[in-house]
C-alpha cells in the first residue's frame, strides 16, 4: 500500500429537495496503489458545476451518483505513481477523478494537457467550460456580425466566455444574470452591449426592449422561465443553444415547460439543439489553441473564482447552484506541481 492518507466527500444521501451540506459527509481513507495500466494521480484543481448536481437527478449523459459513493467532479491532476503506463510521472493531465486527494485510474482515461499559460486556465477559459462556450456558439449558434445573441447566466463559466466570442465576432451582445451587481460587470469589464436581470417582473418586456431588432441566437444555460420569456422574441430561423438547465436542477419537483415549444420552433424555423462537448474531442487542440490566442490578445478576460480546500466543496456547489459565482468556480485541493 501506498501509505497515503487520502481525503474524500461522500454523497452522504441524494437530495429529495434542495441540495444542503448534510447530503455530504468526508472521510480519510487509503490511497491505493496503481494496478497494471492505471496510474495514482493527486488532485490539483476540482471543477465546481451546475452539472454535479443534474447527476444526482438521475442518468443524464452518465450514470445516476448513488448515496455512499466518492462524489463525482472533473479534476486537474499530477500524476504520481504509473504501472505498466506509457504516461510520466509528474504528467498533468484532466479527468474525472472525483472529490478527493487521490485517486487510481485506468491510463486511458486521462488527458495530458499542454500547459498554455496559468494552471487554472485549463479549469476554466480552456478547459471543459471554455470548450463548451466555443462549440456551442460556434457550430450550433454560428454567429454572424451584426447579429444578435443573448446568452442566459451570462456572468457564469460559460455564460461569459460565449458573450465574449460572440462579440469577437461581431454580434450584438446581451446578457442575462440575477444580479445588478453581475450585470454591471459584464457591461464594464466584458463590453456586453445590455444585460437584463431574469428576477424582474417583466422579463419579456426587458428583453423585448433591449433587443428591439429580436435575437437571432439564444444560448441557453438554465432553461424554464427564461427560455419561456425569449421563445416570443426569437427571429426567424434563429438558433437555440441548449447547454443546460440549472434552474431545473436543484429541485425535487423540476417545472414542466416551457410554454411555446413546438409553436415558436414551427412557425419560426428555429433550430433548438443541445449538445455535448465531448461531441466535439477531435477538435479540443484546435480550439484551446484559438482560446489560448484570444486570450493572449487580450479579447477574452479569464474571470475565475478559486476556493481552497477540498472540505469547501459542498458549500462551493450549494453557492454556484444559488448563484453566488462570478465566472468559473473551483476548489483547489492541492499545489500545482
Amino acid at each position: 500500500m501506498t501509505g497515503r492518507a487520502n481525503r474524500q466527500v461522500l454523497l452522504a444521501e441524494l437530495p429529495s429537495g434542495k441540495l444542503t451540506e448534510a447530503h455530504f459527509r468526508s472521510i480519510v481513507t487509503e490511497a491505493g496503489e496503481p494496478g497494471p495500466g492505471e496510474v495514482l494521480c493527486r488532485t490539483i484543481l476540482l471543477s465546481v458545476d451546475p452539472a454535479n448536481r443534474a447527476w444526482m437527478q438521475g442518468a443524464t449523459y452518465r450514470a445516476q451518483l448513488a448515496a455512499g459513493q466518492v462524489m463525482s467532479g472533473f479534476t486537474l491532476v499530477e500524476v504520481v505513481e504509473g504501472n505498466q503506463t506509457t504516461i510520466p510521472v509528474g504528467t498533468v493531465a484532466a479527468c474525472e477523478a472525483g472529490w478527493q486527494e487521490f485517486a487510481v485510474l485506468p491510463a486511458n482515461r486521462l488527458m495530458p494537457i499542454l500547459l498554455r499559460g496559468e494552471l487554472t486556465h485549463h479549469m476554466s477559459v480552456l478547459g471543459v467550460t471554455g470548450l463548451t462556450a466555443y462549440f456551442g456558439l460556434m457550430k450550433i449558434g454560428e454567429p454572424r456580425s451584426g447579429q444578435t445573441v443573448v446568452v442566459s447566466a451570462a456572468a457564469g463559466a460559460t455564460g461569459n466566455v460565449v458573450g465574449q466570442i460572440a462579440r469577437i465576432h461581431g454580434a450584438r451582445v446581451v446578457g442575462i444574470t440575477g444580479s445588478d451587481d453581475k450585470n454591471k460587470m459584464l457591461e464594464r469589464d466584458l463590453s456586453f452591449d445590455g444585460t437584463v436581470n431574469h428576477r424582474a417582473e417583466k422579463l419579456r418586456d426587458d428583453l423585448r426592449a433591449i433587443c428591439p431588432n429580436g435575437i437571432d441566437i439564444y444560448f441557453d444555460n438554465v432553461g424554464g422561465r427564461v427560455l419561456e420569456a425569449v421563445l416570443p422574441l426569437m427571429n426567424t430561423h434563429g438558433r437555440i443553444v441548449c447547454c443546460g438547465s440549472v434552474s431545473q436542477y436543484d429541485t425535487g419537483s423540476p417545472a414542466p415547460g416551457p410554454s411555446g415549444v413546438p409553436g415558436f420552433l414551427v412557425v419560426k424555423r428555429l433550430r433548438m439543439e443541445g449538445f455535448l462537448v465531448s461531441d466535439f474531442a477531435g477538435e479540443w487542440p484546435a480550439a484551446q489553441s484559438q482560446l489560448a490566442d484570444w486570450v493572449a490578445r487580450g479579447q477574452i478576460k479569464v474571470i475565475e473564482e478559486v476556493i481552497e480546500g477540498l472540505e469547501s466543496a459542498p458549500a462551493a456547489l450549494i453557492g454556484l447552484l444559488a448563484g453566488d459565482n462570478v465566472g468559473k468556480r473551483m476548489v483547489r485541493v492541492g499545489p500545482n506541481p
